[in-house]
């Protein structure tokens, strides 16, 4: 009698334990469709929340490097609009020293200037012209306007010869000529030592130091070739 209700016990606990592993393999085959199904969705999420949170960074940057709050779009959706508390970003200043010299002779009467000139060239970027962030999930698109020589402030300017002729005298407008001269020569010589093009590798590095993003980040001077950041 006891040996009959085990063997029929068994019997039944061995359909039970087919179904609840019947049950369990098909729970696990939905929790992988649904992970399946839901994939596109939660990666999309991720890359979005990656993408903002660069923007962020790019964003905090730029307030730090140039005080101004740049346009940055997300996979072409704004994400912040710009704002310019300031007109110009300053990014390099050098000292320049120039000379310049005028000779002239009039019936065998000579006058001589030499005048000997130190400024502050100063070369950035003219923020009044549109400054945009383009995120996207393979690069990150930076267009600016192309670096600039913005300012030039005199320093010093001594006379070196000052020669006047018995009837070819020095006159003010003679002067007057020789001292702005001497900016416009500063103002050459820095574009010769490509001063601007140093201005915009400067705010490249700024950002390459602030901002670690994954993808590459490609800076767009507008007027020049696109430089590539990172």
């Amino acid at each position: 009698m006891l040996c009959h209700s085990a063997s029929r016990s068994g019997r039944t606990s061995w359909p039970l334990a087919f179904t609840l592993v019947a049950l369990s393999i098909a729970a696990v085959i939905v929790i992988i469709f649904w992970r399946i199904e839901t994939w596109p969705a939660r990666t999309a999420q991720q890359s979005t929340e990656q993408l903002e949170k660069v923007g962020k960074d790019l964003r905090d940057a730029f307030i730090d490097i140039a005080h101004l709050q740049p346009r940055i779009t997300i996979n072409n959706r704004v994400y912040v609009e710009q704002t310019i508390p300031v007109s110009e970003l300053v990014v390099l200043s050098r000292r320049i020293e120039v000379e310049h010299e005028l000779l002239h002779t009039w019936v065998g009467s000579s006058k001589r200037v030499k005048l000997h000139g130190t400024f502050i060239v100063k070369a950035g970027f003219d923020l009044q012209q549109n400054l945009s962030v383009d995120l996207r999930p393979n690069e990150i698109i930076v267009q600016l306007p192309q670096a600039r020589i913005l300012g030039i402030e005199q320093e010093q300017v001594d006379v070196l010869a000052f020669e006047n002729g018995l009837w070819n005298r020095i006159s003010g407008q003679d002067m007057q000529s020789e001292l702005s001269i001497l900016p416009e020569l500063a103002r050459e010589k820095a574009a010769e030592s490509d001063l601007p093009t140093e201005a915009e590798r400067a705010l490249q590095q700024q950002i390459e130091q602030r901002v670690h993003a994954p993808q590459p980040l490609h800076l767009i001077f507008k007027g020049g070739p696109a430089n590539q950041a990172k």
